[in-house]
C-alpha cells in the first residue's frame, strides 16, 4: 500500500527534531529544474510561480543561493499547510514514523516523489506551473511517468490511497495499469442530496486520516472505513472501489 499526498506551498527549515537520512529519488531531474529557473528573469520567475511581488522576491533570492544538499528538512516536516498541521508529524511516536517511511508518499512538482525522511529545502515550485525546458511544455511532461513508477516501486499489493489534490493525483492516475487500485477519499457534506467538498476542511481530514492510519499501521483498504476524524464517517452507500466517501 501507498499513500500518496500533496505537498504545501509554505515550508520550513527544521533540522532539530529528526534527521534528513535520505536523498530525493530524483534528487537529479530535480537539479536540472534548479538549473533551468536560475537562468530565468525576476519577472518570468514571477509568472511561472504566479505570485506577488514581494514572495517572487523572496523565492528568486532562495533559488541564486539554493544548495539542494546542505542544511535540508525531512520532507515531511518541511510543509507547513494544513494537512500537515493536522498530520502532526512533529509528534508521530517511532512506530508512526516508521509506518510513514514506509507508506507514505508526497508527490512535488521539484522534487517528483518525496519519502517522508528525505531531504530537501524550501522551494516554490507548483505541478501546474508551465515550464519550457528539454523539450516540456509542463511539468507533467517533464515528470512523464516518473512519479508512477516510484508509488508503485515495491507496492506489492498495487493498492493507492490517493489523498492529494487532483493537481497532483493527475501525475499517477493516466499510467494505472488494470492491476492497480487507487481509492480517492473524499471528505465533504452532503447539501441539496449532492455531496459538497469544503477545500480547508478536505485539507484537515486528508492529515488527519494520514494521522489515523499511522496509529492504527493501516494496511488494508476496508480498514480506512473505521476512520471518524473531525466528525467524519464513512458512506457505504455513497462509496464504491475506487472512492470511500466520508461525509460529517
Amino acid at each position: 500500500m501507498r499513500i500518496i499526498i500533496s505537498p504545501a506551498k509554505k515550508m520550513n527549515v527544521q533540522t532539530d527534531i529528526l534527521t534528513a537520512d535520505y536523498m530525493p529519488r530524483y534528487i537529479d531531474r530535480t537539479e536540472k529544474l534548479l538549473q533551468w529557473m536560475q537562468g530565468l528573469s525576476l519577472q518570468e520567475l514571477k509568472t511561472l510561480w504566479g505570485c506577488n511581488d514581494k514572495i517572487a522576491l523572496q523565492n528568486y533570492e532562495r533559488i541564486r543561493h539554493m544548495d539542494l544538499r546542505r542544511g535540508l528538512t525531512p520532507s515531511l516536516l518541511a510543509y507547513e499547510g494544513i494537512q500537515y498541521q493536522y498530520m502532526a508529524p512533529q509528534i508521530f511516536s517511532q512506530d508512526e514514523l516508521d509506518y510513514v517511511q514506509d507508506h507514505l508518499q508526497i508527490l512535488s512538482g521539484f522534487y517528483g516523489v518525496l519519502k517522508p525522511m528525505d531531504s530537501v529545502v524550501p522551494y516554490r515550485l507548483e505541478m501546474q506551473a508551465r515550464i519550457h525546458m528539454n523539450g516540456c511544455s509542463s511539468l507533467y511532461d517533464f515528470w512523464g511517468d516518473a512519479l508512477y513508477r516510484a508509488v508503485m516501486d515495491g507496492n506489492d499489493d498495487r493498492l493507492i490511497i490517493n489523498l492529494a489534490s487532483k493537481e497532483y493525483s493527475r501525475t499517477i492516475l493516466p499510467w494505472l495499469t488494470p492491476q492497480d487500485r487507487m481509492i480517492t477519499c473524499i471528505f465533504g457534506e452532503l447539501k441539496d442530496g449532492k455531496i459538497l467538498q469544503k477545500g480547508t476542511m478536505a485539507k484537515m481530514a486528508r492529515g488527519e486520516m494520514v494521522r489515523f492510519m499511522a496509529s492504527q499501521w493501516v494496511c488494508e483498504a476496508d480498514e480506512l472505513k473505521e476512520f471518524d476524524g473531525l466528525g467524519y464517517a464513512f458512506d457505504q452507500e455513497r462509496s464504491d472501489e475506487h472512492s470511500f466517501v466520508f461525509l460529517k
